[in-house]
């Protein structure tokens, strides 16, 4: 495919994962560790096709209200990947970068999150985005909320607050706004997902769970992103003289 059309910044909603391991009458918990699985090889993808930014959903501050086996089966897997993935990502020059309140999190995970995003913080490859304790709307507010704590302090005038100076507060600051936002398992809607930075994304919902969502749905999805007509509120045509 070639470079120019692919998107800078890919987003996934990972859905599915609970309807697959029901299809495969299996605990929730095996159904988001198959969906590890296909996770690696998207990533991996995403580094070799020199994809700069790619940002996955990995657990809402709504997800909290789970019952408490899933959130518990939800946080061990989160270790167990960077305990186990930190390697091979540092080494291909992956930089993580965790979008949420990390703060919220139990001491081992927040400690763990922390660490891949210290030793990665040099890498210039592929930007890793997870989203975890991550909502939305609390993202914006916690930007406005920075905004007028500098505009007390006189760092900055209400005058100064424009779109860059707000990008700079969102946990994205500095990369790109998303291209292609990829949710699979048909359902049709962000659940806060990057609410901001998708105000002109391409959307794809694939119906494929996201556990069997493989390379092959992954390259139908650039292609298709890729004969999309981004026009960002202008047009290809005119009919005025």
């Amino acid at each position: 495919m070639n470079d120019k059309a692919l998107p800078r910044h890919v987003a996934i909603i990972m859905d599915g994962n609970g309807r697959w391991a029901k299809q495969h009458m299996l605990k929730v918990a095996l159904g988001h560790r198959a969906g590890v699985e296909a996770l690696r090889a998207i990533i991996r993808e995403s580094s070799d096709l020199n994809i700069d930014t790619l940002s996955l959903f990995a657990f809402s501050t709504e997800n909290w209200r789970r019952s408490e086996t899933e959130v518990a089966a939800l946080m061990q897997l989160l270790l167990e990947y960077f305990m186990s993935e930190i390697d091979e990502l540092d080494e291909n020059n992956v930089r993580i970068r965790i979008l949420g309140e990390k703060d919220g999190l139990p001491a081992p995970q927040r400690r763990a999150l922390e660490a891949a995003e210290e030793r990665t913080k040099g890498n210039t490859g592929l930007n890793l985005c997870i989203a975890i304790n991550y909502g939305g709307r609390q993202e914006i507010i916690r930007a406005a909320r920075m905004l007028a704590q500098k505009a007390l302090s006189g760092e900055l005038s209400p005058e100064q607050i424009d779109e860059k100076a707000f990008s700079d507060c969102l946990y994205t600051a500095g990369l790109p706004d998303v291209d292609l936002l990829i949710r699979t398992s048909g359902e049709m809607r962000l659940s806060g997902f990057l609410l901001y930075q998708c105000a002109y994304a391409e959307f794809l919902f694939p119906e494929t769970l996201w556990p069997d969502f493989t390379l092959e749905d992954y390259h139908r999805a650039l292609e298709a992103y890729a004969a999309r007509d981004r026009r960002f509120g202008g047009r290809t045509w005119s009919n005025e003289s």
